[in-house]
């Protein structure tokens, strides 16, 4: 098969425009960064405790070989040496743990912390005095244990690895030369002490090697998340058939979420049966491309990759989804609920007129946020899998294709749980379900497993949702919502646009920019989380 062209791509004829296209050289992407500094965190708490356990093993140990007789449990020099380990280490344990540090800059950091690291365990390891006969020798020391250690879990260029690690490993025979000033050590000559330690000096090269190693797959993890003229950066959630990640265009620097399709959510592994799935996404792609409601998310690009990964490249929105509204901030007043559904609708009913049925209509798929001067603006998520119900009867959408089941048991209307054919009212069935837990932070139904909440939604009457919820429910809005949850199809509003002005003609206290301004500014002053 023929590598995928992106839509509207252009071709680069000249080498100015293959670098525009290429862009920067690649660096370690962001996500990775920020986990690296994390383990660095982790390290230099754990850093701490050897200092601590080191400290009090060391007095133990001289105390039952009596070297310091009644002295072992009295301070000593080296304590203090210790002391300024356990504070560096806790320090940068505790910058780490910030959030809005940089993590290019935190890990920068770390190899400042590994340099004072190794500077302190050479001045304590030659502190104490050494008998004159004592034979100089070569030997590996924990300072290049540390160093080959930063190098396979901090990912640094290996430049800068290079010079931290030489400074490094130079700590030990600088506490030699401390230590013969002191007069606790004679050793002769400058160069018995680089001849000592010339090990570490070799591991400091190793782990260039090994710096090197880690960021090439660093950058390799950047190629292979570059979509097209898209470079994704930080995973912003996982779903049940991928991932969705923040991107940015390479050359016009916008913001923008790639949905990863997995390659196993495709065709079961069969190759024929991928082909025929990839023609499917395809086809269903340029339809959710054309839809222009300002309420349905706007989709810039899509293609795959070549292992076969589907991928979706939609705006970058602010705010959060309906079932992060409810799970944090509880149930939503009767006139936000009208407002949002209202804006759902008008998404719903340009679907429906092109002959397209979302079939996964659920709170998760619901986001408000802000959108220019607009809160409370709502955008409907995931038309990319979106089925005809225009085309032959043999005709599948992507979901069925690959054998996926479509739709949310929560959420799922009787005829799509029966595998009858759908229409729009199947996405106003779920929309009630959806009305339903905005209004009681309740789903509509509860059930043990798949089989009992699909035989709920097929046999049981829900509970009024005035009974679920101490917030006050009009009786038209619970009638509304009541008439969206039918289990016959004929009983429910017959359209979006017949539900939409429904809605708009209850007699219930307005939401409107004011009161979602002032909500925004009160929950999210920042925005994003």
């Amino acid at each position: 098969m023929p590598n995928p062209q992106l839509i509207g791509r252009p071709p680069a004829s000249t080498p100015a425009d293959l670098a525009a296209i290429r862009g920067p050289v690649r660096d370690i992407p962001n996500d990775l960064l920020r986990e690296a500094s994390r383990r660095l965190g982790i390290m230099s708490l754990m850093g701490a405790v050897l200092w601590v356990s080191g400290t009090v093993l060391d007095h133990l140990a001289n105390r039952v070989m009596g070297h310091w007789g009644e002295g072992a449990f009295t301070l000593h020099p080296p304590d203090a040496i210790s002391a300024a380990g356990v504070l560096s280490s806790l320090a940068l344990f505790a910058y780490t743990r910030r959030t809005d540090r940089s993590p290019r800059f935190i890990l920068d950091l770390g190899l400042g912390y590994m340099v004072f690291t190794a500077f302190l365990i050479g001045m304590i390891w030659h502190w104490e005095a050494v008998p004159r006969d004592w034979a100089v020798q070569p030997m590996i020391t924990w300072i290049g244990v540390l160093v080959l250690l930063f190098a396979a879990i901090v990912p640094s260029a290996p430049a800068k690895t290079l010079v931290a690690g030489l400074i490094s490993v130079s700590m030990n025979p600088i506490g030699m030369f401390i230590a013969q000033a002191r007069g606790s050590w004679e050793f002769g000559s400058a160069g018995n002490a680089l001849l000592m330690h010339y090990p570490d000096y070799m591991l400091a090269g190793v782990a260039v090697v090994v710096s090197h190693v880690v960021t090439r797959l660093g950058q390799q993890v950047t190629k292979a998340r570059e979509m097209g003229s898209y470079q994704v950066g930080e995973l912003l959630g996982r779903g049940g058939m991928g991932e969705v990640y923040k991107a940015t265009h390479r050359m016009l620097a916008r913001p923008a979420a790639i949905k990863l399709i997995r390659p196993e959510m495709i065709g079961g592994g069969d190759g024929q049966s991928a082909e025929l799935a990839i023609k499917r996404f395809r086809r269903e792609a340029e339809v959710a491309a054309n839809l222009r409601s300002p309420h349905t998310v706007e989709l810039y690009d899509f293609g795959v990759t070549e292992d076969q990964t589907l991928y979706f490249v939609m705006e970058l929105l602010d705010g959060m989804d309906l079932e992060t509204l409810v799970r944090e901030y509880g149930p939503v007043p009767a006139g936000r609920v009208i407002h949002i559904l209202r804006q759902v609708c008008e998404s719903l009913e340009e679907a429906h007129a092109r002959g397209l049925v979302h079939r996964d209509v659920k709170p998760a798929n619901i986001h408000i946020g802000r959108l220019g001067l607009q809160h409370d603006f709502v955008k409907v998520l995931d038309f990319g899998l979106v089925k005809s119900v225009t085309g032959p009867a043999s005709e599948r959408s992507l979901a069925t294709g690959t054998g996926i089941t479509p739709g949310t048991p929560d959420y799922m209307a009787p005829e799509m749980a029966l595998g009858d054919a759908v229409d729009g009212r199947a996405d106003l069935y779920a929309l009630g379900c959806v009305a339903y837990y905005l209004l009681t932070g309740q789903p509509i139904f509860e059930a043990a497993n798949l089989f009992h909440m699909i035989a709920r939604h097929l046999n049981d009457a829900p509970i009024p949702p005035s009974q679920r919820t101490a917030l006050p429910i009009p009786t038209g809005l619970e009638r509304v919502v009541l008439a969206c949850v039918a289990k016959q199809r004929e009983d429910r509003p017959q359209s979006a646009a017949a539900l939409a002005s429904t809605l708009a003609a209850l007699a219930v206290e307005p939401w409107g920019e004011e009161q979602a301004a002032a909500w925004w500014s009160e929950h999210r002053p920042g925005g994003l989380p």
